[in-house]
């Protein structure tokens, strides 16, 4: 970004333990384009345990108990940094992660990819209809672990909500299409009016080669 960042996203990776980090594929797409293309700044990071090319986290995986810690530590670093008060964004396992400790300050709403519901419950869900937080919820069609009907059901409490159910898209979101549709829906959530997102860039490009083999793979998470 050559200037602040209109909005400031934290994104909250899949599960560590089947592969997720904050390589997964999803969120360098996000890392590389959003700042470029929509002046939304990223702040991606690995929970506790967790390996990615910039190396392995200290701790280890507990089962959303000590992860938000980890996202608490992130919306510090965005306070810190003195940039406006983020969006949560999370992918399957960090979707549960921002449910259960993401409805707190400074987050001003949530985005949620393929949110399963086994690393949070109906109680963490409750709190978001207390706050008033803004939630979006993008399920794909054939997502293998829970389906737009059942998140529709899960977040029914929560007025705020918007489920939108993807179609043709599973819970991995591989392919170029899905991934378009997916940050497209984060745009529109965090800037309005500003999706969809280019499709092209005109400006300076740099390849990156510090993703291992492992997280240029799409894996179960």
């Amino acid at each position: 970004l050559d200037d602040d960042p209109r909005e400031v996203v934290v994104f909250c990776h899949p599960l560590p333990t089947h592969g997720g980090s904050m390589d997964s594929h999803l969120i360098r797409k996000a890392a590389w384009r959003l700042p470029a293309l929509a002046g939304i700044g990223v702040l991606r990071f690995n929970t506790r345990g967790t390996s990615a090319g910039a190396g392995t986290s200290e701790g280890h995986f507990e089962a959303n108990r000590g992860e938000g810690h980890d996202l608490r530590a992130a919306l510090d670093e965005v306070v810190r940094a003195g940039m406006p008060d983020p969006w949560a964004v999370g992918w399957s396992f960090g979707t549960d992660v921002i449910l259960r400790w993401g409805n707190t300050d400074p987050v001003a709403g949530a985005v949620l990819f393929s949110p399963p519901g086994r690393w949070s419950d109906d109680a963490d869900v409750a709190t978001w209809a207390t706050s008033g937080r803004p939630l979006v919820a993008l399920v794909p069609e054939h997502d293998e672990f829970a389906t737009p009907d059942v998140v529709a059901r899960r977040f029914a409490g929560v007025p705020q909500a918007r489920v939108m159910g993807v179609d043709g898209a599973k819970h991995l979101w591989v392919g170029e299409r899905y991934a378009r549709i997916a940050l497209d829906a984060l745009v529109a959530a965090v800037v309005p009016g500003a999706a969809p997102l280019p499709s092209a860039w005109h400006g300076p490009m740099q390849r990156w080669d510090d993703v291992p083999a492992f997280a240029r793979m799409d894996h179960r998470a």
